[in-house]
Parts: C-alpha cells; sequence; structure tokens
C-alpha cells in the first residue's frame, strides 16, 4: 500500500498530514474582526482550550492566536489576536482552521481521525477486496461511511459494530461485514 502523499508546510516545519481540520470560518462576526466558525470537530467545547489554530488560505498558513471564545447555535465565535476590525478578517471567509496533531484531541479506543481513515482498503469478512473509502459522514445516531466500490458504486455503510469489524490503521485496512441490503 503507498504512504499518503507527503506536503511540507514551509516555516511550520511539519507536514500536512500532521495537521487536521477544526473548523471553516463561514462569515464575519460584528465590526471587531470576530468570526463565526463552523466545528469541523465532533467536541466544538475543545475551542475553549485550544490556544492556537492555522488558517488555511490555500497558498500559505497563517498561525493565529486565539483570544476570545464564544459559542452561537452551532458556531464558535472566534476572536484572533491581533486582528480588532472585519476589513483585516473578512478576506478569510471560507478558510479552513487547522491544528497540529500535538494540539489535536485524545482519541478513545476505536476512535480515529476521519483525515487518517480515508482512502483506507474496504475488504470483506471473506479478505475480498471490496472498495475504497472516501469519507464518513456524521449522523446523528452514528458515522456513515461512504466506501467506493468498483463493483457496486458508491456504498454508504453505518459505522456499527455489527459492520465494522476491524480498522487496521498501519496496514491501511477496514474489514466489513455486508449486512442484508447493504448492496
Amino acid at each position: 500500500m503507498d504512504s499518503l502523499p507527503s506536503f511540507y508546510v514551509a516555516g511550520l516545519g511539519c507536514f500536512m498530514e500532521d495537521l487536521l481540520q477544526v473548523g471553516v470560518i463561514t462569515q464575519t462576526h460584528g465590526v471587531r474582526g470576530e468570526v463565526k466558525v463552523f466545528p469541523t470537530t465532533d467536541d466544538a467545547g475543545r475551542f475553549k482550550k485550544l490556544k492556537h489554530v492555522l488558517l488555511d488560505t490555500g497558498k500559505e498558513m497563517l498561525p493565529f492566536e486565539i483570544q476570545n471564545v464564544k459559542f452561537f447555535k452551532q458556531f464558535v465565535i472566534l476572536k484572533f489576536k491581533g486582528i480588532d476590525n472585519i476589513n483585516e478578517i473578512e478576506r478569510y471567509k471560507r478558510c479552513p482552521l487547522l491544528v497540529t496533531r500535538e494540539d489535536a484531541v485524545e482519541l478513545e479506543e476505536d476512535e480515529y481521525f476521519i483525515a487518517d481513515m480515508v482512502d483506507m482498503t474496504v475488504v470483506t469478512e471473506d479478505g475480498e477486496v471490496f472498495g475504497v473509502l472516501k469519507d464518513v459522514l456524521k449522523t446523528g445516531a452514528n458515522d456513515v461511511y461512504v466506501v467506493q466500490s468498483d463493483k457496486y458504486g458508491e456504498v454508504l455503510m453505518p459505522a456499527i459494530k455489527e459492520c465494522i469489524l476491524d480498522v487496521d490503521m498501519k496496514g491501511r485496512q477496514i474489514k466489513v461485514h455486508l449486512l442484508a441490503g447493504l448492496v
């Protein structure tokens, strides 16, 4: 299995696979430089503990120090140190916010970062290659794995113990049981 591509982030001394997305700036909030962020992390409360984030402009990574955190509905309102008016932050709408793995939350047993799972090979319990994991959807009850299969096209698999039998991060493989009616 090929390793993940490595893109070195100049100036930060890390590789892209060492960065994890925690949110996306959706719009400005007020005129004092605050932004409304849609969290892409399971626990939006983690922003209270975060001190720094990296803003991905698409061309460069900009480090920001978090000065203040508030919550409004499903959004996180962030104020960055040194950004004091709407004009300084407006150009960063739709930009992702990232953290280094050192600042990532501690995972429980059988928990994985989605970024680490994407492009893993999915095999059946019989050892046959079924497809490749392309995404993980967050739903109310359980996550859903989006698997691209040559034979069946896009297949949505519930991330439940009856269906997902084993996740081998080192071997980059997910073993599944195909529930009746799934394909």
